[in-house]
């Protein structure tokens, strides 16, 4: 571990448990920004806010002319009802950090710390603070806003705490790390009716059920087996009692896939379904893709191979573990999509030391906080020549 992160664990720590306290919803994260914002500035870093919503880009500069690369950082919280039980738990109520992304803006500002104290690089550091990862393509929003043509980078890193993986360990991925993802919602209409004079009416639920079985078939049959992707129904609202046919259905969803094209794909095959459905059914149908598709996680190699060096020249090769690519989604990928970079996974505790997240009972292990923010400091350090 740097010892400029070291000696300032404390303060790491108890920055982080105070944004546990206050989370924020995706696109609401103004009081969360307010205290990233005053303790860049107290860094001495030039910190420009309000970037696609509430992000933040906190610029440091090195000991001379150079490139240019970027740290990233989410910043929102979830719509959970937290169920830790720990002094800092949420204040708000509804509203959790069950993704980690408290900890991660504190392993950034550890790591902007360190850079700004040492200044052992040459050329510019922008570390960014994306709100609305978990919901609304806040990078997407970031980018549309000028990120990129205000703060041009070559390349760009990042980190997650990954629950399942020993606290303190790392995988970096060649490729492929996390899918892309999409949104979907699909309502089923019909004037509705009398339970026993089906012939009357078209049946929602119907279309609806149908819906569901023929979704069934689009991994199984519409995708290449030696792809990887999901599609998973999450919500199915019908009726109100036992005699009446509905007027309505609606049914939400997200997909996801490690191929761009391959999600363009499924988004079509949705549509289609529904339309088959209806028809079959007797109802309307509205299908909606909601929102841009989030681009897959991909890292670049050599990003990944400077990545795998920070950990290592930190940590030596026993820190670094083999795991799979997830199909859980990060809009990290969209920055991806504009300039190369790599996006690795710290362990945040294995079995029972912690909980998987977007559960209401995950907390971000501080144990770690320390490692991940010396690895972000030294992947900048590595980049610019330090």
């Amino acid at each position: 571990m740097l010892e400029t992160i070291k000696d300032a664990l404390p303060q790491l720590v108890a920055l982080r448990r105070e944004l546990h306290n206050h989370p924020e919803l995706s696109c609401a994260e103004a009081r969360t920004a307010t205290v990233v914002a005053e303790s860049l500035r107290a860094l001495g870093a030039e910190v420009h806010t309000g970037i696609g919503g509430h992000g933040i880009v906190a610029s440091l500069h090195g000991s001379g002319p150079g490139p240019a690369v970027a740290l990233r950082a989410d910043m929102d919280a979830l719509a959970i009802v937290e169920q830790t039980g720990l002094p800092y738990a949420s204040g708000n109520p509804g509203t959790m950090h069950a993704c980690g992304h408290d900890g991660h803006m504190v392993m950034a500002i550890g790591g902007a710390m360190h850079l700004a104290r040492t200044r052992q690089f040459r050329g510019t550091v922008h570390v960014i603070f994306q709100p609305a990862e978990e919901r609304f393509g806040g990078a997407l929003r970031m980018i549309e806003d000028g990120l990129f043509d205000r703060f041009p980078v070559e390349r760009v890193f990042g980190l997650h705490n990954w629950p399942g993986l020993e606290a303190g360990a790392f995988v970096v991925h060649d490729g492929p790390v996390m899918a892309g993802t999409g949104e979907f919602g699909v309502v089923f209409t019909a004037a509705g009716g009398h339970a026993a004079m089906p012939h009357t009416t078209g049946d929602p639920v119907l279309a609806g059920s149908l819906f569901v079985a023929g979704v069934q078939q689009i991994v199984a049959r519409a995708v290449d087996p030696l792809q990887a992707a999901v599609v998973t129904i999450g919500s199915f609202q019908a009726g109100h009692a036992q005699n009446i046919i509905a007027d309505q259905a609606v049914l939400t969803g997200t997909f996801r896939a490690h191929r761009p094209a391959l999600l363009m794909q499924i988004a079509q095959r949705l549509q289609d379904i529904a339309g088959a459905a209806a028809t079959m059914a007797g109802t309307g149908a509205r299908m909606r893709i909601e929102g841009p598709l989030t681009a897959p996680v991909v890292n670049s190699v050599a990003e990944a191979a400077l990545m795998r060096q920070a950990v290592t020249t930190l940590f030596g090769t026993e820190a670094l573990r083999v795991l799979p690519p997830s199909m859980a989604g990060d809009d990290f990928g969209c920055l991806l999509a504009h300039v190369p970079g790599a996006y690795i996974w710290i362990g945040n505790g294995a079995g029972t030391d912690s909980a998987p997240l977007h559960r209401a009972n995950y907390d971000f292990n501080d144990a770690i906080l320390g490692r991940g923010a010396s690895v972000l400091a030294r992947v900048a350090e590595l980049a610019l020549g330090g």
